[in-house]
């Protein structure tokens, strides 16, 4: 019996030992790998199952401005909780972009935030979040313009296919619209083709 007591003892101890020494390895590892994608899940919170639609305005999205920190809490906050976030970074005309993306519950994109230190620019296709004048994805490009002459641009990048056009009186929306069109690549559409496409995503920069 006296030599069972002072084994348990050694053991304890040596276990308590590797505990200390696997706890240590795992903070090591979290500071040196980078993990690109984070989630938060703050909307799966009954408390945010009620949150009002957000609204575009000439400030931001949101509770989100060109002040906010491109940080997982502030962006969550600003969002109302209303959204899982996820983390990423790509590159770009040889620059990197961080961006942070807020998905629905179909695991779609509905928001895109980019940015340094803060938010530069927010890409918004949820149908339900509009513009103080009610636009929102889905609305016809004949809702609100006549003409693309002086409106608009040939869309760049990943909306090559499309075109944006400043939204009117505003110095930092834009709305990105899409359709079908054959014509000759670079060349925006007529008048009379355009009347047809819809509003696929509405851009804040700051």
């Amino acid at each position: 019996m006296n030599i069972i007591r002072p084994a348990l003892l050694a053991g304890s101890v040596l276990l308590a030992g590797c505990a200390a020494s696997t706890s240590q390895s795992a903070s090591d590892s979290s500071a040196t790998w980078w993990n690109p994608i984070s989630w938060s899940w703050s909307s799966l919170s009954p408390l945010n199952w009620f949150s009002s639609p957000l609204l575009v305005s000439e400030q931001g999205v949101g509770g989100i401005n060109g002040s906010t920190p491109l940080q997982q809490q502030a962006l969550t906050d600003g969002l109302n909780g209303n959204y899982p976030l996820r983390q990423g970074m790509r590159t770009a005309d040889g620059s990197i972009v961080h961006f942070w993306q807020a998905l629905g519950n179909d695991k779609q994109v509905k928001l895109e935030l980019t940015g340094q230190s803060t938010v530069s620019r927010i890409d918004v296709t949820d149908s339900q979040i509009a513009t103080a004048s009610g636009v929102k994805t889905g609305t016809p490009f004949s809702a609100i313009y006549q003409k693309a002459f002086n409106n608009c641009q040939k869309g760049s990048g990943e909306n090559g296919g499309s075109i944006e056009c400043k939204a009117p009186d505003s110095q930092h929306i834009s709305y990105v619209f899409s359709g079908d069109w054959h014509g000759p690549e670079g060349l925006i559409p007529s008048d009379e083709t355009l009347k047809s496409w819809t509003l696929s995503k509405i851009i804040w920069r700051r």
